[in-house]
């Protein structure tokens, strides 16, 4: 039989429990892999609003991006999902130029 020590030693207490949607899941999943866990509820907000494709992009611009300092993957994730979001709306603007 295992101590009670032992037991909560396993149990891993970073994790949100109780996640009722995909994007919460999503938005924590986010957070935690960029070291950014106190603003947890901003990257679900972003897993709600945000086109899945652009925060992917950006998820995968940081991680291709190799060793960063803690704070900077949060820095380096928004600075990139900015960028995204500009080229899309910028896109957009010229196709309904070309369009009337």
């Amino acid at each position: 039989m295992k101590s009670i020590k032992e037991i909560l030693k396993e149990k891993d207490f970073s994790k949100a429990k109780h996640n009722r949607h995909e994007f919460q899941a999503y938005g924590n999943m986010l957070a935690e892999e960029l070291n950014d866990t106190l603003h947890r509820s901003l990257y679900i907000k972003f897993a709600k609003t945000i086109d899945r494709k652009v925060l992917e992009n950006a998820r995968e611009f940081v991680k291709s991006a190799g060793k960063l300092k803690r704070g900077s993957k949060a820095r380096f994730f928004m600075w990139k999902l900015k960028e995204l979001k500009e080229t899309k709306s910028s896109n957009q603007k010229k196709t309904k130029a070309t369009t009337l």
